[in-house]
């Protein structure tokens, strides 16, 4: 069964919307695109690079599918493993692109990611896709969380847990602090909450 990764850049806030520069979603007026750039140190592009540096797939919504297929086609060295992989979009508006091995989800996009997981492949990364994560979200199709934490908080804009989230129990399976102070950590899913009393 192949898994599901939300690979997010997070504030202490829970903000993931915009961190790579100001022009990346400015919708609902939000003004700090670009907030995770001064924190992006050599370690967090090791964190990354370690990430991305295997076979995965892609699987997006279509904004994060728009603004990647404006960027990476155009960067194939720096790019390779993205452009390389398939690209899984959920969009009930686009259904084609030039961009290489790209395959539209569309109608029962649910039924279509449970189909996804069920088939043989690389694991299932999940970029950006600020509302398309909370879809997986509502329907429990999220494995695993690989989040950068960024030491700020902002207040405003799209959040991880936007809508809420079902309650689940998760693993802390590797966690590092970079110097600049983003905590990098992963965790994997692990059954049901339990709770106790002190």
């Amino acid at each position: 069964m192949r898994k599901v990764i939300v690979l997010t850049f997070v504030t202490l806030d829970g903000v993931m919307q915009a961190p790579g520069g100001p022009k990346e979603d400015d919708s609902g007026d939000f003004k700090y695109g670009g907030w995770a750039v001064p924190y992006f140190d050599e370690a967090l592009g090791q964190v990354m690079e370690e990430q991305m540096g295997h076979p995965f797939d892609l699987l997006l919504g279509r904004k994060t599918f728009e603004i990647f297929a404006s960027y990476w086609p155009h960067h194939p060295e720096e790019g390779a493993s993205i452009n390389n992989a398939k690209k899984y979009v959920a969009s009930n508006t686009l259904t084609q692109h030039e961009w290489q091995n790209t395959h539209f989800l569309n109608g029962d996009i649910v039924a279509e990611i449970k189909k996804l997981k069920q088939q043989d492949g690389p694991e299932l990364q999940v970029h950006g896709s600020a509302n398309f994560i909370q879809t997986l979200l509502a329907h429990d199709l999220v494995d695993e969380f690989w989040l950068k934490i960024f030491p700020m908080t902002l207040g405003t804009g799209k959040r991880l847990f936007d809508r809420g989230t079902l309650p689940a129990a998760y693993h802390l399976v590797e966690s590092k602090v970079t110097p600049s102070g983003v905590i990098c950590a992963k965790f994997q899913r692990a059954g049901e909450v339990k709770t106790g009393s002190f």
